[in-house]
Order: C-alpha cells, then structure tokens, then sequence
C-alpha cells in the first residue's frame, strides 16, 4: 500500500571511511521511520478531515493540513477509495492495539471499561467514513474481515481477563457487546456531547452484576 523507502535515495559509498554520514543501513532505517510517521500523519488528518468536511472532501485539503505535496497523496493513494480505506484501517489498528496497553496499566475492569470507550469513539469515527463504507466500492471488501481480525480478539481477551479475575460476570459475548456499544453510539449520535459515553459507561458497569467478587 505504501512504499516507505519509494523514491529515496542512500548513500551507497562502500569504503571504510563514511566521511560524517550515517551507514547507509542506518539512515535506511531513519528515512523508513520519518515516511511511517509521515504516513501516519497523513491518515490521521484524512481522518479528521472527512469527519468534519465528509468523504468527498478536496483531497488538496487533506495534502495541505498534513503538510504534504498533493502528489505524494496521489502517488501512495491513487483512488481516494485507498486512502479511506487506508484510514480506516489505521484506526481499526490503533483500536486492537489499545488493548494490551490498557491492560497493562490497569485492573482488569478499568482496563475492559476504558477500551470500551476507545471502541465508541472508533464507531464514531467509522460514522464519518459510512456513506463511503457502504458505498459497495470493492476497495473496502477486506475490511469487515479485518475488523473481524484485529478487533474481536482484542476484546475476547479483555474479557477473559476481567472474568477469570471475577470482577465481571462470566456469560458476556465479545460479538454482543460490540454491537451494544456500537447501538448505543449511533442512537446519542445527536443527543449532545458526552452522551455516548455515559452510555457506554453505564453498559460496562452492569457487567459486573453477577461478577464472581460480587
């Protein structure tokens, strides 16, 4: 999808001295690190640009706010199917990998409770990309079974750590609660801010009725 070393150009000097210049197998890591973040970058404000602007949003503005040539949008993403596709990847990605994080850094319940809200505000970033999502554009084929790939294990996971540590009950379904939450979500998409994640909250904390430590 995107050719992070596409067009660079390394110092290929094969003698011992570098003459002050990084080896080249180290700069070669350096400019794959600075096109990651700037891919990275680009996405993210693809992201926020078609929440605000819509899907058909001037792919010149997206190249402007992200502060790159819009033939560099053009050249990684040449249908603007790619790059809404390539978003919402990126945030499926960033959604499954908040799990370990919080898991690390919480209790089990704490960490269950705050990636629900990760995966609310997923779903509303996901409403912003819908009209094209749903637009039967081929492009977007894969992206349920990603969704399905990165994301359901996530929360299996989390799930089955806070009910082994008996802090909520043992019968939830990962499927279930996904499309709860998402439900919750699109009914307050109008209903003021904050609303969802009130929801959402209280959802989550019915969960622990029936838990084992109850």
């Amino acid at each position: 999808m995107f050719r992070f070393a596409s067009g660079c150009v390394v110092n290929d000097r094969t003698d011992d001295s570098d003459g002050g210049l990084e080896p080249p197998a180290r700069a070669d890591r350096r400019v794959r690190a600075d096109a990651r973040r700037n891919l990275d970058t680009l996405l993210q404000t693809a992201l926020s640009v078609f929440a605000s602007s819509g899907v058909d949003a001037p792919v010149r503005e997206i190249a402007e706010r992200a502060g790159v040539g819009i033939g560099t949008v053009y050249r990684h993403f040449p249908q603007r199917s790619d790059l809404i596709a390539a978003v919402f990847r990126r945030e499926i990605d960033a959604c499954a990998d908040a799990a370990s994080v919080l898991s690390a850094g919480h209790k089990p319940f704490d960490a269950l409770a705050n990636w629900m809200q990760r995966y609310a505000a997923f779903v509303a970033a996901k409403r912003g990309l819908a009209k094209a999502l749903h637009s039967g554009d081929p492009a977007f084929d894969s992206l349920p079974g990603y969704f399905d790939q990165r994301l359901r294990p996530a929360l299996r996971t989390l799930l089955k750590t806070a009910t082994d540590a008996g802090e909520i009950r043992a019968d939830v379904d990962a499927d279930e609660l996904l499309g709860a939450v998402a439900s919750l979500c699109m009914s307050a998409h109008n209903a003021g801010s904050g609303r969802a994640e009130r929801m959402v909250a209280l959802l989550i904390d019915g969960l622990r009725h029936g838990a084992k430590s109850s």
